[in-house]
This record gives structure tokens, sequence and C-alpha cells, in this order.
């Protein structure tokens, strides 16, 4: 069953860091957007193996929302 899961990526200076706000310690890396999008999906879906299919319908039933705000700096 295909599921989707959020992913937060950060660029600087190395590369790309990436992370899944779903699941607690998933995160990958790469040179590139995307090395880095295939790197975190291999993350997560190694990562979902490991749970009980319960505990993965719980964790990506979660509703997380990203956006970005302006501010004076």
């Amino acid at each position: 069953m295909a599921r989707k899961a959020s992913v937060v990526i950060e660029k600087d200076e190395r590369g790309f860091y990436a992370w899944c706000p779903e699941l607690k310690g998933c995160q990958s890396q790469g040179d590139t957007l995307e090395e880095t999008l295939a790197n975190i999906k291999e993350a997560i879906e190694l990562y979902l193996e490991t749970l009980p299919p319960n505990e993965r319908h719980v964790l990506l039933s979660r509703e997380i929302l990203t956006t970005a705000v302006e501010v004076n700096a």
C-alpha cells in the first residue's frame, strides 16, 4: 500500500540534508536534490519495515504542514 510521508530538506554548503518528521531519527543526505530524495525514500521504507503495520498506520496518519512566513530581519 502506498502512503505519503512528510520530508523536510535543507541545503547547505556540503549538499542536502533530509528528514521525516513522522519518523523520529529517520534522516538522510545527498550531494544533489535528486540523490537526497532517493536516499530519504529508501531510508523511510527501511524504517517502516522495522515497524508493525498498526504502528506504521499511526505514524503516517499524522498531518504535518509546512509553510513560510515573511519576517522583518
